[in-house]
């Protein structure tokens, strides 16, 4: 398995990717993983002492350009045909790599991922998705959480469908149940997106609809899948973070629950719906969180969840 990794990307990049990496090949000592490592080399060269016990694991690919975190996209990719970002996806294209991952311009990210490898046949839109801690220890899956901002019912009900196989195949659960973030528990509650969603969700063969959920079940085990528009799964995320926050960090407290909340720990946010494994940081990332990044891809790959996808979306619609 080859995973393209961006050692660009980031605002402590290089040196954080890269003691991610050595992280990643400290505690992982399944050696089928070759990590493409993409940058600059001069800008790595100081670092790469620190994978010296490990340098059949990886192999750095000569990256001289770099995106930056506030560039445009399109215009980016475009005239930095050289840069990691842009390189890692003309290997993942080429499939010279199995996967690509970078906590660098998110945009780029997307685009990269929609104009190279492409939306798989039969999805509308693909979605990113992200874990929420909950009160158990593990975690539910929610989706979308910032790139679909205004959906209509079919976008929900295909992260749902994408949910589920995510949760089926990666988190190792059966039958997952799938709840419809909404404002109260009754059916006929909610905006008219989360009215008209209801009845689909409901009727759809190939999902195990719980029902409404409102926002205090969300931390709790009663749906594994928890579908919502873009804007609403981007302000739960980023409250979720302000509690690690604000109780971690500004109030010193310290509990085996509240490290669940910190973002590091599950590293990076799938790009599901497109023609390969796309896994996108976020800007503040530190070791841990490149080190899971690896971890996350790593499953995503072996559980063959585009295949899946594609299998499942082949199919006649429900």
């Amino acid at each position: 398995m080859k995973i393209g990794f961006d050692i660009m990307g980031g605002d402590y990049a290089p040196s954080e990717a890269i003691k991610g990496v050595q992280l990643y090949f400290q505690q992982e000592t399944d050696t089928s993983v070759h990590l493409l490592l993409i940058g600059d080399a001069e800008s790595a060269s100081p670092y790469l002492s620190l994978l010296e016990p490990y340098k059949e694991r990886y192999t750095l690919v000569n990256a001289p350009e770099v995106i930056g975190m506030h560039e445009h996209p399109t215009k980016a990719l475009k005239e930095k045909p050289n840069s990691s970002i842009a390189m890692g996806f003309g290997m993942l294209m080429s499939q010279k790599s199995d996967a690509f991952i970078s906590a660098g311009n998110t945009g780029a990210m997307m685009v990269g991922a929609m104009y190279t490898v492409k939306t798989i046949d039969g999805i509308i839109r693909p979605t990113i998705a992200s874990p929420i801690p909950r009160s158990d220890g593990k975690f539910n899956l929610l989706l979308d959480v910032g790139i679909n901002a205004d959906c209509k019912p079919e976008h929900l009900v295909q992260f749902a469908e994408m949910g589920s196989l995510y949760v089926q195949n990666v988190f190792g659960v059966d039958n997952p149940k799938v709840g419809l973030l909404n404002l109260g528990e009754e059916e006929g509650k909610g905006n008219l997106l989360a009215q008209a969603t209801y009845p689909l969700l409901k009727e759809h063969k190939d999902i195990n609809f719980y029902g409404n959920i409102e926002g205090r079940d969300i931390f709790h085990n009663k749906a594994d899948v928890i579908v919502c528009e873009g804007f609403v799964g981007n302000v739960v995320l980023k409250s979720a973070e302000s509690i690690y926050n604000i109780f971690h960090e500004e109030r010193n407290v310290r509990d085996s629950l509240l490290d669940n909340y910190n973002f590091e720990i599950y590293g990076g946010t799938p790009i599901l719906g497109v023609n390969a494994p796309v896994v996108i940081g976020h800007g503040i990332s530190h070791a841990l969180a490149f080190k899971n990044m690896i971890d996350v891809t790593r499953k995503i790959v072996s559980s063959n969840l585009v295949g899946a996808f594609k299998s499942h979306f082949a199919q006649p619609v429900a």
